[in-house]
């Protein structure tokens, strides 16, 4: 195909004047490409790579690689304004690209590293979603042991990161291998290391502690160096691939049981990486013999610390509030924690006991101990009722307020409210004011057959109604008799 005299100039302009590519030029021009290309190839100059047009960046190059050689990690956004401020008026983003091509990159090659039988226990956590709590939600974390050399895997659900669940996870491990490894492996964190200057490492005493009575030793990763807690990494992937991937966990009870289910009928069937024929449970079988025996008086699973006892009979954990004996307040306690109890001690007695509450600003509060403080405070009584309606009925501020419109006497309302409550329950208590709710009404007496109807609907015994007489009354015995005369 030839082209005319203009057309040919036309295409040359576009190429050397204008940088057009040669594929834009056919497009454009409506030639076939062979046809730039033979216009554009004998006039242009001898083959090689012409030099890019000059950029606004050209003038910082030599600056630029200085400075990354000097601080590599240097992100372009810094050096950006460094160069702003010695004038420079091009964009980010050329500056990124440039950046990309000349970044110096520090390779490392890593050992691939085995451990003897009964070595090292890897330990790390993952966050696996969140859970829903009175109060609000709370994110919840999956702690994980792998053994090196079996790759046998131990993990449970907790929802807290701190030493106490650190120091409980690390005994059930023990317990549920049968033995500990000679080394826990960890990551850097908080709740492990207090204090790192290079190789010289300060540990969190709890742990120090735990580790001096089970014999052992404690080890931490090198910064940058992932090739040394790779096993429990890989079965972090595991267990979220193939555990938690369309589950959804609601209790934390239950998603331990199904978690220890699966590591006992799954996780322990899987092939062994490097053992050939072997699975898993077969490498940990080999391995057990290897574990350090555990001592014959284990550390206790509880945590125990002073706590203070405020003016009301009350402790505070974890923004949650417990009571206790009125007869402590105030004053100091000892509390002795797990990740399920409360428990209050006053030197090796048992004062109070509570199931422990992972809610956020709850109230745990047992009737016993209020009794004595009611009796002594009776104008305190109605703010107290309205705690425990609170805490077992939380629609029941609403009606609280209907009455409070209506210059009800609260008082006697909180009472009567509360008699219900022990009578029914707060089951039926809940559904009860729901109708309430519902219905706009504000009558006691509505509550009390509302109550009764759902108590009848779900079959259950009549309420065991206690009636007290007066002081002045005295009691009798009344004989029943005929009736019929007085028809008469």
């Amino acid at each position: 195909m030839t082209v005319s005299d203009d057309k040919a100039a036309e295409i040359r302009r576009l190429y050397y004047a204008e940088h057009w590519k040669r594929g834009t030029i056919a497009a454009q021009l409506a030639v076939h490409p062979d046809v730039v290309k033979r216009v554009v190839g004998p006039l242009g100059p001898a083959p090689g790579t012409p030099r890019p047009p000059a950029t606004l960046l050209d003038p910082y190059r030599g600056f630029i690689d200085a400075t990354l050689e000097q601080y590599p990690t240097l992100v372009a956004t810094r050096l950006f304004d460094m160069l702003v401020a010695r004038g420079y008026t091009g964009s980010l983003r050329t500056l990124r690209r440039h950046v990309r091509k000349v970044r110096p990159r520090k390779r490392k090659a890593y050992l691939d590293l085995e451990t003897l039988p009964g070595e090292v226990g890897q330990v790390d956590w993952a966050h696996v979603g969140e859970i829903a709590v009175a109060g609000g939600h709370r994110p919840l974390w999956l702690f994980v042991m792998v053994l090196a050399y079996s790759r046998a895997i131990f993990a449970e659900l907790v929802l807290s990161l701190d030493a106490s669940s650190l120091r409980r996870s690390l005994l059930r491990s023990a317990q549920y291998f049968g033995g500990n490894p000679r080394a826990w492996l960890f990551d850097n964190a908080k709740t492990v290391v207090i204090e790192r200057r290079g190789a010289l490492v300060r540990y969190h005493h709890d742990l120090v502690d735990l580790a001096s009575a089970l014999h052992v030793e404690l080890r931490v990763c090198d910064p940058g160096a992932p090739n040394q807690k790779g096993g429990v990494e890989r079965a972090i992937r595991y267990m979220k691939g193939r555990f938690f991937s369309a589950r959804v966990i609601r209790d934390v009870e239950q998603g331990n049981r199904d978690l220890m289910a699966f590591l006992e009928d799954v996780g322990r069937a899987r092939p062994h990486p490097r053992l050939p024929q072997q699975t898993v449970g077969d490498a940990l079988e080999e391995e057990k013999s290897r574990l350090l025996e555990l001592p014959s008086a284990m550390p206790p699973l509880e945590t125990l610390t002073p706590i203070k006892v405020d003016s009301q009979a009350f402790v505070h954990l974890d923004t949650n509030r417990y009571s206790v004996p009125t007869t402590y307040a105030p004053g100091t306690l000892t509390m002795a924690t797990t990740d399920t109890t409360v428990r209050l001690l006053d030197g090796d007695r048992e004062v109070a006991s509570h199931r422990r509450c992972w809610g956020r600003k709850q109230v745990i509060e047992q009737r016993e101990h209020r009794e004595e403080l009611l009796a002594e405070r009776r104008a305190a009584r109605s703010v107290k009722g309205r705690d425990r309606l609170r805490a077992e009925v939380p629609d029941i501020d609403v009606l609280l307020e209907r009455w409070l419109e209506r210059d009800f006497n609260l008082g006697s309302m909180v009472a009567r409210t509360l008699r219900l409550l022990d009578l029914y329950g707060p089951r039926v208590l809940r559904a009860a004011t729901a109708d309430m709710l519902d219905g706009d009404l504000v009558d006691i007496g509505a509550l009390a057959v509302r109550c009764d109807k759902y108590h009848r609907d779900e079959g259950g015994p009549p309420p065991a109604i206690a009636f007290e007489l007066a002081p002045h009354v005295n009691e009798r015995d009344v004989v029943p008799h005929d009736l019929g005369g007085y028809d008469e």
